[in-house]
């Protein structure tokens, strides 16, 4: 995967767009864009006939902002409700919760992290010892 900043990146461009401010499409501009890309699971092919067109690239840049922004808010709700499943005994719908973001996301570093909160949802809370 890209840096994190790259991701930082990309949302500066389509904060660009956002201000109707064009986006100069040059090597580093371009390079951002297949990097991010690749870490947000858009098909290479797609990108690089994307990365053709001023038009192509704009809509690249605005398909990355939506994976990101979508893939994140859908986790951390994911996340914040799977623990809340989970503290009221409900193992099984904080399992069905993680097991849904899985189903539709796309993003790998999303799906990583709720693989990883999958994969301990069946251990034990931590709990402080008031003795301790």
């Amino acid at each position: 995967m890209g840096e994190p900043h790259d991701w930082d990146g990309v949302l500066g461009l389509y904060a660009r767009l956002e201000r109707n401010e064009p986006i100069e499409l040059n090597t580093d501009v371009l390079d951002l864009c297949r990097r991010v890309a690749r870490d947000v699971a858009v098909n290479h092919d797609e990108a690089e006939r994307a990365l053709l067109t001023q038009v192509g690239a704009e809509t690249l840049v605005r398909e990355m902002r939506r994976r990101i922004f979508e893939g994140s808010r859908r986790l951390s709700r994911a996340l914040v409700d799977s623990a809340r499943h989970k503290r009221a005994g409900d193992v099984a719908r904080a399992r069905a919760v993680l097991d849904g973001v899985l189903a539709v996301e796309v993003v790998p570093l999303y799906r990583e992290q709720a693989q990883i909160a999958l994969d301990y949802v069946d251990e034990p809370e931590d709990v402080d010892d008031p003795e301790d």
